[in-house]
């Protein structure tokens, strides 16, 4: 990446969506604009997980007042992701469909755990480089990270679904703060958060550090009143805790460093810290620069710098396929092949941008994976394998891009019905068109006989041909009998694909 290229981030958090802009220097990124709104989008999930029309209408505002900021930035250079609040909605596709079209950019859902990663690369890139072993929490509006690392290195991370709009919503309700209430509020945390003992104990990390909204807002009020800038400490929350008791509710809560946004979820959030001080047996804990959104610029900058082979994504595919016992060898075979069938159908002479190797890299690591599902069962392979991609928690990995990795392996193999919402997307053809015939061609378990074979796009662009040489078709006459038989599968799709045996050699 060039000095100078401008990157962003949007993180759609469940209490605030923020957009942090930044500038690459010299293998840095450098803040050059943040933009903040609380959108409390939390709040608008109800019994039933579904998010209300005033809940995603906030949420719509503020991405059309982003998107003018992100006015001219090209696609591989911004990156949005959200989190729980979208993890937990049912009719979150509604949500999204809207805010994709307004924002302008994909907005990734990301699991728990990619969350936690995520905030500890951002944490981490924050604090001065140390092999110190360091606790990292995140408690944001309905989840709490916990992560454990060293140096860049996170180590162990969940998520645990216990935030502070959940729990002031829960335990505060109209604002109103009383001895009883932080008693319960405490008991309901910890019950969530009990099994992180056995993850986190005491002796595993030297250093806690806290990260974002509530942690942020805790140490400015205890700064703000006379105690050490950044520290949180025991006495610290003991103090708070009896201010906010003592004014009894948010509106007659007059704390200086306490913002306005910030009153109404100060109950809950402190509830939790108190239960992570409790449970954990943190004395002191230090409030970190770093957050969600420069882990994501960090990971960002990371996918631009590195190819497929060094991607933690790679790694990732590699392991999930050595788990399950993959065929390795034939792994290789059809992803290779894949590869060619896909760069055949690109236009001649097009630059092979970042998008088309984004795409030719996550047909690559389907390829990997087709067979995970065999150690289930060998006949339906493929929806197993569907199934184990659309449940796993992958570290890079978001939540659509595992489903786009299920899908192009469940419509690897027979009928393509199964498919018909994602068929509307030319790129995903593509990907599945290669994948397909490259399965075909290599079902022998052998290196495929490409010599001679021609793969294009016609001109009307919904049809694909695949040209054979006579002599091909003679010598291996199942792979040529597959292929006619993978023409009929496509004819039931608006996409075609055509077999054309030429008489030449």
């Amino acid at each position: 990446m060039q000095n100078g290229q401008l990157v962003a981030a949007v993180d759609l958090g469940s209490n605030s969506f923020r957009l942090e802009i930044g500038v690459y220097e010299e293998g840095h990124i450098r803040r050059v604009d943040y933009l903040k709104e609380t959108v409390r989008q939390g709040n608008g999930l109800d019994a039933d997980r579904m998010l209300s029309k005033e809940a995603m209408q906030r949420g719509w505002d503020c991405l059309a007042r982003f998107a003018e900021r992100l006015a001219g930035f090209e696609p591989e250079f911004v990156r949005a992701v959200a989190t729980q609040t979208l993890r937990e909605a049912r009719n979150r596709d509604v949500f999204l469909i809207q805010a994709t079209t307004i924002l302008g950019f994909p907005i990734e859902v990301i699991s728990g755990k990619e969350e936690a990663r995520l905030i500890y690369v951002g944490v981490a890139h924050s604090l001065p480089q140390s092999n110190e072993k360091r606790l990292v929490i995140d408690i944001g509006g309905r989840s709490t990270e916990m992560i454990l690392g060293r140096a860049y290195k996170p180590n162990t991370m969940e998520s645990y679904r216990v935030g502070s709009v959940k729990w002031s919503m829960k335990y505060f309700a109209n604002g109103v703060f009383t001895n009883a209430s932080f008693s319960k509020a405490e008991i309901a945390a910890k019950a969530v958060l009990d099994e992180a003992l056995s993850l986190y104990p005491r002796n595993a990390w030297e250093t806690a550090y806290g990260s974002s909204g509530t942690v942020g807002a805790v140490a400015d009020v205890l700064a703000s009143a006379g105690w050490p800038m950044g520290k949180i400490t025991r006495e610290g929350l003991d103090w708070l805790k009896e201010k906010l008791i003592k004014a009894g509710n948010t509106e007659a809560l007059k704390l200086e460093g306490v913002k306005d946004d910030r009153k109404p979820v100060i109950g809950g959030g402190l509830a939790i810290l108190y239960a992570l001080f409790d449970l954990l047996g943190i004395e002191e804990m230090q409030a970190a620069q770093g957050a969600l959104r420069q882990g994501v610029l960090q990971d960002l900058l990371d996918r631009l710098e590195k190819n497929e082979n060094t991607d933690l994504r790679s790694s990732m595919v590699t392991a999930l396929a050595s788990r399950f016992a993959v065929d390795l060898a034939q792994a290789d075979r059809v992803s290779r092949t894949a590869r060619w069938l896909f760069q055949s159908i690109q236009a001649s002479g097009s630059k092979k941008t970042n998008r088309l190797m984004q795409l030719e890299n996550k047909m690559t690591w389907a390829a990997q994976l087709l067979e995970i599902g065999t150690r289930i069962s060998h006949s339906d392979f493929h929806k197993h394998g569907a199934y184990i991609l659309d449940n796993a928690d992958l570290t890079g990995f978001s939540m659509p891009e595992l489903h786009r990795l299920s899908q192009l392996i469940l419509g690897h193999r027979g009928k393509l019905k199964k498919l018909d919402a994602e068929m509307r997307d030319e790129d995903f053809v593509c990907q599945l068109m290669s994948l397909r015939l490259a399965a075909i061609l290599c079902h022998a378990r052998r290196e495929p006989d490409l010599e001679g074979l021609v793969f294009k796009r016609a001109s009307s662009g919904h049809e694909f041909v695949i040209q054979c040489p006579a002599t091909w078709a003679l010598l291996w006459p199942q792979s040529a009998h597959l292929l006619q038989e993978e023409c009929e599968a496509w004819l039931k799709t608006h996409w075609q694909l055509k077999v054309q045996i030429s008489s030449g050699v």
